[in-house]
């Protein structure tokens, strides 16, 4: 295996150059708003709460509901003037942006394994006086603009890790401190226009009729059941189409494609496991077959044994992606709260579905609002840790989820 995947690097560590850094947060306030449609907005609170620990090592942890999120975070950073590193998922590093982004202090983690050379550089940032470290706990988009999906203890453990290894050197318990940051957005104009537009043209695709003086939330609901009977008819899991159910129709959905993806890569079961974690795994497995048989040196094969094997990847392949959009949907999200935003969350998860779009384009104008929470220093909790490893990472990291999840509500 190694042979066959020297090609590429398994990691990507951060190579600062603060020239650059300087330069891109010079343009950023200006470049955001004209290519990715956003200003932020964060009140001079939260901006004293970062400043305060200017030289205290510190881990920014926001909630992720777009792909703008970390250019967000970024704009933060210089409107605080300061130089931020950020772990981001291995794929951006596959893109022609990978080599720029490492120098704006941008470092690569390979989600579904224990990747001991990213932990390694994360260790290696927190020894420095000072380091600024965004990690997004939730371990990728929710694509909910004012919930949260489960926080992964990831950052907490290493965190703890470094400071048991400061100890074990002699030195006392070091201060380090995590931050809470909740990032919602808001569009700045009436999206009714938009609504109606992205629900025709959901429609015309999906051959739908529309029903006379259907309100959007009803149109919506067409939309939705029709990709839910297409997934479940693409996977041959037959059900009644005017079954109410819809919870467990997706619940049902959801195991069937885990379950499917994870027998036809060799992966083993484990219902415990959070659907993300295992959709990673699965993202992993599949990225290391395909590698291995793009560059296996072994006999010529059939033209057929290869469609198949091309056919397999491509629908697990997808099986992924639909596991990652609709992760964190359930029914009534929208109704619960009929914001344009909800509208548009939703909309915007069908929209990847229906066309195959990765990222579509932002809506509208939007305000990217920051409100950062109280710091909470690991210090405090490290004697617990050292009695209760698990129980002390999971409650610290739960305080973090509930201050995101209550800023949010504030925003």
């Amino acid at each position: 295996m190694d042979q066959i995947t020297q090609h590429k690097a398994n990691f990507y560590p951060p190579r600062l150059n603060p020239f650059l850094v300087r330069l891109a947060q010079f343009i950023a306030p200006s470049a955001v708003r004209w290519f990715f449609k956003f200003e932020l907005v964060v009140s001079h609170e939260s901006l004293t709460k970062i400043d305060s620990l200017k030289n205290q090592r510190l881990l920014l942890l926001p909630n992720h509901p777009t792909f703008q999120d970390p250019i967000v975070m970024f704009v933060l950073s210089a409107q605080l003037k300061q130089t931020f590193y950020y772990l981001a998922a291995y794929e951006l590093f596959m893109s022609s942006l990978g080599g720029i982004v490492q120098q704006l202090g941008v470092y690569s983690i390979r989600r579904g394994l224990v990747d001991r050379k990213s932990i390694a550089q994360t260790l290696k940032l927190l020894t420095q006086p000072g380091c600024r470290l965004v990690i997004f706990p939730e371990g990728g988009c929710s694509f909910q603009n004012d919930t949260v999906m489960p926080f992964r203890v990831g950052a907490v453990q290493i965190a703890f890790q470094y400071m048991s290894k400061t100890v074990l050197l002699g030195e006392p318990v070091p201060d380090l401190y995590l931050l809470p940051v909740s990032i919602k957005y808001r569009y700045t104009q009436d999206m009714s226009q938009v609504i109606n537009q992205t629900l025709r043209h959901l429609e015309q695709a999906l051959n739908l009729k529309i029903v006379s003086l259907s309100s959007s939330y009803q149109r919506l609901r067409a939309i939705a059941l029709a990709v839910l009977v297409k997934v479940e008819l693409d996977y041959e899991l037959h059900t009644d189409e005017t079954s109410t159910q819809w919870e467990q129709r997706i619940s049902r959905l959801r195991t069937y494609i885990l379950e499917n993806c994870e027998q036809q890569l060799g992966i083993a079961h484990n219902a415990n496991e959070p659907v993300r974690e295992r959709t990673y795994r699965i993202e992993y497995a599949l990225k290391t077959k395909a590698d291995a048989l793009e560059f296996e040196e072994a006999m010529p094969k059939s033209d057929m044994l290869e469609g198949v094997r091309a056919s397999n990847f491509q629908l697990i392949e997808k099986s992924v992606k639909r596991l990652l959009n609709f992760d964190a949907i359930y029914d009534g999200y929208v109704a619960e709260a009929p914001t344009s935003e909800r509208f548009l969350d939703t909309l915007t998860r069908l929209e990847r579905e229906v066309f195959d779009i990765d990222k579509p384009s932002p809506k509208g104008y939007r305000q990217a609002r920051i409100k950062v929470g109280e710091p909470l220093n690991l210090k405090d909790f490290f004697a617990d840790y050292q009695s209760d490893r698990t129980h002390t990472v999971d409650t610290v990291m739960l305080k973090i989820q509930q201050a995101v999840q209550n800023n949010l509500g504030s925003l």
